[in-house]
This record gives C-alpha cells, structure tokens and sequence, in this order.
C-alpha cells in the first residue's frame, strides 16, 4: 500500500493550478443517463471517483470515454439495456445513488445499490428517497437496494421540502424533475456552487429551471432533453487545501482559476488568523502577514458557511496557532478522526462530540499517520509540510478520490514531498 513522505522544510513559492471539481463532475456525469444525445465535460478532474462513476455508467450501458491528459469526458446514453447499479461498483462511492434520479426520470424504473464512501457518518439517503417520492415514485428499500418505480406515465412535478439543507438530495431531486410531468418546486435546498454547476449543465441540455443558488430551486419539466458540452467548475475544496499550504509553511503562493466567491466564508477566516488572500486576474494569491498565525473559532455550515470538507484541514493548521481555537462539525458526526493523528504529531486537541478544542503549539513534529478519510489524509500531509523531521501518512488511496497529483502540485511551489510505492 503507498504511502506519502513529507519533510518540513520552509516556505512555499509559486503557482498550483486548481482542478475541475470532484464533486460536481461525479453530480453532472449520472446528467449523460436522462438524454440519448452525447453530454461532454470539459475541466474534469483525473481521479479514482471518476473512474468509479466511470465505470457504473458503463455498467449500465452508457459510453464513456475520456480521462486522459485533455481533461475531457465524452458520454452517450443512447443505449441503456437494464437499470440496475449493482452492489459491487456503487459501495465504493456515496456519489453512486446518484444515478438513481436520471435512471427513474427517464426510464420509469431503477435499481440502486445503497452507497458507500469515506466512514465520517451515517449520512443516510432517506431524503433521496423522498424527493423521488414526492414525485409520485414508489420505493421499495429490499436486498440492500433501492427498489424506484414511477407511476404510469412517469414522474409527476411535485412539492419537495428538506428538513435539513442536503447537497446530494438536491442534485438527485434536480435530475429527476427536469423530465417529470408538470412543475416542481424545491424547498430548502442546497445553495453550494455545485448545484449552480449542475443547473447551468441541465440548462444547457434543455432543461427549465429557475432559482439556482437559492434555497428555493423550481424546475418546469420537459419531454426530453438534448445534449451539451459544459465546462466543470473550479474545485473549491481543492483551492481552499492549497490557499492553506503557505499559511502552514510561509511563503506565497497562487491558486489558479481561484475566486473569493466560492470561498467567502473560508476566506474571512484566513484574514482573521492573519493570512492575507488577493484575487488577481490568475487566481487567488495567498501568503502569511506576519509570523505565527492566531487562533479562529470555526463553525461548519452549508454553503455559503464555512466548508465542512475544509475541516480538517483548517484544523491542522489552526494546531500551531496563538491560542485556542474552537472546531464546531455540524454538517457530519464522526468527522474528527483526523484528530489522533494530528495528536501523535504534537498537537493539543480535545474532542468532545462535535466539538474540537485546539490548543496551538509552536511546531509540529513529524511522525507516522495514517489516513482515515479524504480530507484528513490531505490534511497531514499538510501539517507534515511545517513539521519537523519527516512525515510518513499511510493509507493514501483516500487521497487519491479528490486530489490529483498532489505529489507534483506541491513540489512544484517547492515541497519536499514524494510517494512511496507499497510492496
């Protein structure tokens, strides 16, 4: 199994190029299962989700080619034999039940494995379920799968209130309305950019729909849609990870195709810690104003709160702050297991439920960690990056689902870091 070898060695200088997003390409590819014209995205981030979704929708019959270095992935439906995601591709990735909104929408049925993914929660598909059967599906949940069967005729517009802001339930319930008979109203829903990307992408391939960006989205249903080609957004996640490598190390460093607007609220902690962030024609330039950085209290929320995937890695870097700083996780439990091996680093950190208390230290020092999930494994490698001595962080292939190249962007800005190739 590989592994990542950090060194500590100073500050940071240069340029990374920010990538299309994770979660918004793995949104718009089930988007290529409602139409028989081909759907192609342009700025797709080269990882192993993607090629896990790659390969469902291959599975199910749809064509897909792409992944190669132009970033480009070409798709057709036009031929769909069966609706069923099985078991054995779909408990990789949570983004999985995804495919359950086109396939109901367009063929009246589907089959869905229930999903898997990193283990930071419950995080329950019950509000998949009922945005489809507030749209007159029935559901049958047996076997381990999503049993979904619309009504004669097909999916019908509807009302679909959330108790509670979900990104996933939103895109699910988007996919499905646009073919649904009549008009449907989306209340609560999610706002992140991502669900602007997916919009702008059914938009273009024909679809009605009106209040993206706001919590309340309503979509006219169409008789069918055609194809496009869209371009997918900047990865915010990514872009907040590397603004953070030169507040860790020093230095200055620009993230390219970033914007302040897809990260206000993250941004306005980076000031408040004493990390300055410019936007410039090329990106957002981003460097430390004066030595140590000073304790933040951070409160996860949804977008346009702070970003519950940049947890982890404010976490490590609020671990040598001036103060105490208080971590509240209120979007997932169990999303703390960074914590202990932060701990083994030199850290000072007191979990208690969703609450992370941090007590800032002046270094860091490296030690072996191991990865639990894809946002701690970026975040030691991070914290690894200002430790000193080296930083060894085992099980990487979390890394792998939501950074590309990781390895060359940081060396490129003058990182002493390199994989190692397990036995």
């Amino acid at each position: 199994m590989d592994s990542i070898l950090v060194t500590g060695n100073g500050p940071l200088n240069g340029e990374i190029p920010i990538a299309g997003a994770k979660n918004a390409c793995l949104t718009l590819m089930p988007a290529t299962l409602l139409s028989e014209e081909p759907l192609t995205l342009t700025n797709a981030p080269r990882l192993s989700d993607i090629r896990t979704m790659t390969t469902l929708l291959q599975s199910l019959g749809a064509e897909v080619t792409g992944m190669q270095e132009g970033q480009v992935l070409a798709m057709s439906s036009h031929n769909i034999p069966h609706q069923r995601a099985e078991y054995d591709i779909v408990r990789k990735m949570r983004a999985s039940i995804l495919v359950l909104g086109p396939l109901l929408a367009r063929f009246g049925y589907a089959e869905v494995s229930l999903p898997g993914g990193c283990a930071i929660g419950a995080r329950p598909v019950d509000l998949h379920l009922k945005a489809m059967e507030a749209l007159g599906a029935e559901m049958d949940l047996r076997d381990g799968y999503v049993h979904a069967k619309a009504p004669a005729g097909g999916l019908r517009g509807g009302v679909i209130e959330f108790p509670f802001v979900s990104v996933g339930a939103t895109e699910n319930a988007l996919l499905a309305a646009v073919l649904a008979k009549g008009t449907t109203v989306i209340k609560n829903a999610a706002r992140e950019p991502e669900i602007v990307d997916l919009a702008q992408c059914l938009q273009k391939m024909g679809a009605q729909i009106e209040g993206e960006g706001t919590s309340t989205i309503t979509i006219q249903g169409v008789d069918r849609l055609g194809g496009a080609t869209h371009r997918v957004v900047t990865d915010r996640i990514e872009l907040g990870t590397y603004m953070l490598a030169p507040a860790f190390c020093g230095g200055e460093v620009t993230c390219l195709g970033g914007k302040i607007d897809l990260l206000a609220a993250f941004c306005e902690k980076l000031d408040a810690a004493g990390i300055s962030v410019e936007e410039t024609e090329k990106g957002l330039k981003v460097a430390r104003k004066n030595g140590r950085i000073s304790a933040v209290d951070v409160t996860t929320e949804p977008f346009p709160g702070f970003p519950t995937d940049l947890q982890a890695q404010m976490m490590a870097l609020l671990c040598t702050a001036e103060g105490t700083s208080v971590l509240e996780e209120k979007i997932f439990e169990n999303r703390f297991m960074h914590a202990p091996e932060l701990m083994r680093m030199g850290a000072q950190i007191d979990v208690s439920g969703g609450t992370a208390t941090v007590t800032g230290v002046e270094k860091l020092r490296g030690a072996p960690v191991m990865a639990t999930d894809l946002r701690a494994s970026v975040s030691l490698i991070l914290a690894g990056l200002a430790a000193e001595g080296e930083t060894r962080v085992s099980r990487v292939y979390h890394l792998d689902r939501g950074y590309e190249h990781v390895v060359r962007k940081l060396r490129n800005v003058g990182a002493t870091i390199e994989r190692i190739k397990g036995e």
